[in-house]
C-alpha cells in the first residue's frame, strides 16, 4: 500500500514539474494567439459572430488533432530509449535504415535543417513571450508603452545571466507558478464564456468548415495565426526524456489542455460582446483591478517558458555536438544529481545577442508574431515526415499503412506551413534566413569533419605493422603511460609520430584511444569501453557514448578492468593532436565551404575541456594538413 502510495505520489510530482517545464511555450499562447489571428495585417478576419465561432472551432481541433492526438499520443511513442526531440528522432530513423540507403542523406537533411529551425524558434520564443506579457502595461496605462521594450530587454538580460548558475535551485518553483498560471487561465476563461455561452457552439466542426468554406482565402490564412496556439508542441516530444511520457500526458489531459480551451472561448466570448478589445483579448478578460497582477504572473509564466526553451537549445547543441553535426564548445555542468541541467556559454550569449536584436528590430509582439510560425511548421513537417521513416521501417507498419496514417497529420502540417508562408515578406524570412545558415553551417561542419578524416586515414601508417616493429630494442621506453588521442583506431596517430621523431621515446604503456559517438541517448556503463591487448605494450582503447551521456574520458578509464591495465594517474600523459588545416583543391567540397570549415575548425573549443582532460597532464604537438 505504501509503495502504490509513493508511486502514485512520484507520478504526481513528475507531472507537476512536466506542468512548469514542458508547457511554459504552449501555456502562454493565450496572451497573444488570438490577437494576432484577429489583427494581422496578412490575414485579417472580420470580427462577427460566425468568423469567431470558426476561428475557435479551429483552435479546438487544432489542439486536439495536431497536439491531443499526433504528439501526445502518437509520436511520444516514438522515444529513442526514453529521449524524445528533433535530434533523436533523426537518429532513431537512421538506426532503421541501412548503411547503404538512399534514405540516410535525406534524413539527416531534414533532421539538420529540422534542428536548425528549431534554434530559430528559441530565438522567437523568448522574445515574442516576455514582450507580449509586458505590453499588458499598456492596458493598465498608456504613459507605460514606453518602458516596455526596456523592461523586456531588462529582464531577458537578467534571465540570460542567470543561465550560468543553473536552473536547478528554482526549478521546484515553476511546477507551482505554472500551476496557478493554468488556474488563472481557467478561471479568466470560464467568467468570459458565462457572459456568453452560445460561443461554445465552436466545439463543432461545422464552423470550422463554414469559414474555410464561405471564405477560403481568408480562412486558409487564419491558420497562420492559429498555430502560434500549437507553439511549444515540439517540447512535448523534446522533454520526454526528463520526465517520462505517462506525467506528460497526464499534465496535458489533465490540466493544461482545459485551461488552455476556456481561456480560448473565454477570449472569443469577449470579442463576440467587445469586438473593440481586440487589441488585447488576453488582458480585457480580466477585471482592472487585477490587471498588475496578471501582468506579473504573465511575465513570471513566460520568463519560465523562455527558459524551458533555453534549457531546450542547450541540450540539443549538446547532442548534435556528440553527432558531429556543430563543433565541439565548453559544456558545464550546473547540477551534480540532475545530468539535462547543462550551460554552453557559446550557446546562451549567441542566443541573448539575437533575441535582443529581433526585438528592437521587430518593435511589438504582434509584428514577431508574422515571424514565428515559419519555424514551428517547418519543424512540424519534418517530424512527421521522419515519424514515417519510423514507423514504416522500424516499426514495421511498411511504406502503405504509414503512408495512410502520417498523410493525415503531414497534410494539416503542410496547410499551417502554406498559411505562414505569406507572412515571409512581414517577418517570416528571419527563421527560413537563420535557419538557413546554421543549416550551411551544420553540413559544412559535418562534411568538412568527414573530409578531415578521410584525409587522416590516408596518410597514416598501419597501427599493426607498427606496433611490431616497435621492439623494446629500438626505442627507449620511459616510465608511465602514454594515451594518445585518435579519429583512427587502426593508423597510428599523428601525436605518436611527432612525439617518437622528436623526443626519441617511448612511454612504457602506450594506449591508442578512440572516441565513438553512438546515435542513442546513452550507453550502458558496462558498454562503455572495450579493450584490445597489442605486441610491446601498446593498447587499443575505445569509449562510446550517446548523445546525452557527458563525453568524461578519465571517468571512463576507471572503468578498465586492472587485469588489462592499471592507470596511475599521477603517471598518465594524454597527447593530442593539433591540425593547422589549409585548404588545398581537387576534393568534393567547394573551395568557400572549405575556408568556412577551416574557421570553424581553428575557432572550435578544446579537446582538454570538451573530455574532460587534466590540463596539467596534455600534451599538444601540432601538425599541418592540405585538405
Amino acid at each position: 500500500m505504501a509503495t502504490h502510495l509513493s508511486s502514485k505520489n512520484k507520478l504526481a510530482g513528475l507531472s507537476l514539474a512536466a506542468t512548469g517545464i514542458v508547457y511554459g511555450d504552449i501555456g502562454t499562447s493565450p496572451i497573444y494567439a488570438l490577437n494576432t489571428i484577429f489583427s494581422s495585417a496578412q490575414h485579417p478576419i472580420t470580427l462577427v459572430e460566425e468568423h469567431i465561432l470558426g476561428v475557435l472551432s479551429l483552435v479546438f481541433w487544432s489542439l486536439m488533432i495536431v497536439v491531443s492526438v499526433k504528439y501526445v499520443m502518437f509520436i511520444m511513442r516514438a522515444d529513442n530509449q526514453g529521449e524524445g526531440g528533433i535530434i533523436a528522432l533523426m537518429a532513431l530513423a537512421l538506426r532503421s535504415l541501412k548503411e547503404q540507403s538512399r534514405l540516410r542523406n535525406s534524413v539527416v537533411l531534414l533532421g539538420i535543417f529540422g534542428a536548425a529551425l528549431f534554434y530559430g524558434d528559441s530565438v522567437i520564443t523568448p522574445a515574442i513571450s516576455v514582450l507580449s506579457a509586458v505590453e499588458g502595461l499598456e492596458i493598465a496605462s498608456a504613459d507605460l508603452k514606453p518602458f516596455v521594450i526596456p523592461i523586456t530587454i531588462g529582464i531577458l538580460w537578467g534571465l540570460f545571466i542567470f543561465q550560468r548558475k543553473g536552473t536547478a535551485s528554482v526549478g521546484i518553483l515553476f511546477g507551482p507558478i505554472m500551476l496557478l498560471w493554468f488556474f488563472v487561465l481557467g478561471v479568466l476563461g470560464l467568467l468570459g464564456i458565462l457572459s456568453d455561452p452560445k460561443v461554445l457552439m465552436a466545439l463543432n466542426p461545422i464552423h470550422a468548415v463554414h469559414l474555410l468554406k464561405d471564405s477560403p482565402w481568408t480562412g486558409f490564412l487564419s491558420l497562420g495565426g492559429v498555430v502560434l496556439v500549437l507553439t511549444g508542441a515540439e517540447a512535448l516530444y523534446a522533454d520526454m526524456g526528463h520526465f517520462g511520457r505517462l506525467p506528460v500526458q497526464l499534465a496535458w489531459f489533465g490540466l493544461v489542455l482545459p485551461a488552455l480551451l476556456l481561456n480560448y472561448f473565454g477570449q472569443g466570448a469577449l470579442l463576440m460582446l467587445h469586438p473593440e478589445d481586440v487589441t488585447n483579448p488576453f488582458f480585457r478578460l480580466a477585471p482592472e483591478w487585477a490587471l498588475y497582477p496578471l501582468v506579473i504572473l504573465a511575465t513570471t509564466a513566460t520568463v519560465i517558458a523562455s527558459q524551458a526553451v533555453i534549457s531546450g537549445t542547450f541540450s540539443i547543441s549538446r547532442q548534435a555536438m556528440l553527432l558531429g553535426y556543430i563543433p565541439r564548445m565548453n559544456v558545464l555542468q550546473t547540477s551534480e544529481k540532475l545530468r539535462g541541467q547543462i550551460y554552453i556559454p557559446v550557446i546562451n550569449w549567441m542566443l541573448m545577442s539575437a533575441v535582443f536584436l529581433l526585438i528592437i528590430f521587430f518593435d511589438n509582439s504582434a509584428k514577431l508574431a508574422a515571424a514565428y510560425g515559419i519555424a514551428v511548421t517547418g519543424t512540424m513537417v519534418i517530424t512527421s515526415l521522419l515519424a514515417f521513416v519510423v514507423v514504416s521501417r522500424l516499426w514495421g507498419w511498411g511504406w502503405l499503412k504509414s503512408g495512410i496514417f502520417i498523410s493525415v497529420f503531414l497534410g494539416i502540417d503542410l496547410a499551417f506551413f502554406g498559411a505562414n508562408l505569406v507572412k515571409i515578406e512581414a517577418g517570416g524570412w528571419f527563421p527560413l534566413l537563420f535557419g538557413l545558415g546554421l543549416f550551411i553551417l551544420m553540413t559544412t561542419w559535418k562534411q568538412g569533419r568527414g573530409l578531415l578524416r578521410d584525409k587522416l586515414k590516408q596518410d597514416s601508417i598501419d597501427l599493426s605493422t607498427f606496433v611490431r616493429s616497435m621492439s623494446s630494442e629500438i626505442s627507449t621506453r620511459v616510465p608511465g603511460t602514454a594515451i594518445f588521442l585518435t579519429g583512427n583506431p587502426e593508423g597510428v596517430p599523428h601525436a605518436l609520430l611527432h612525439n617518437l621523431k622528436h623526443n626519441k621515446v617511448l612511454h612504457q604503456d602506450v594506449v591508442i584511444l578512440s572516441v565513438r559517438f553512438l546515435d542513442i541517448p546513452k550507453v550502458h556503463y558496462s558498454e562503455r569501453l572495450t579493450y584490445e591487448a597489442l605486441p610491446n605494450n601498446f593498447h587499443r582503447i575505445s569509449v562510446s557514448f550517446g548523445f546525452n551521456d557527458r563525453p568524461d574520458i578519465p571517468m571512463a578509464l576507471t572503468l578498465l578492468n586492472r587485469d588489462y591495465l592499471e592507470l596511475n594517474p599521477m603517471q598518465v600523459s594524454y597527447f593530442i593532436g593539433r591540425e593547422t588545416l589549409i585548404p588545398g583543391a581537387r576534393t568534393r567540397m567547394s573551395l568557400w565551404r572549405k575556408k568556412l570549415f577551416i574557421s570553424m575548425f581553428r575557432n572550435s573549443g578544446s579537446v582538454v575541456n570538451y573530455f574532460n582532460l587534466p590540463p596539467n597532464s596534455v600534451v599538444e604537438l601540432g601538425t599541418q594538413i592540405v585538405l
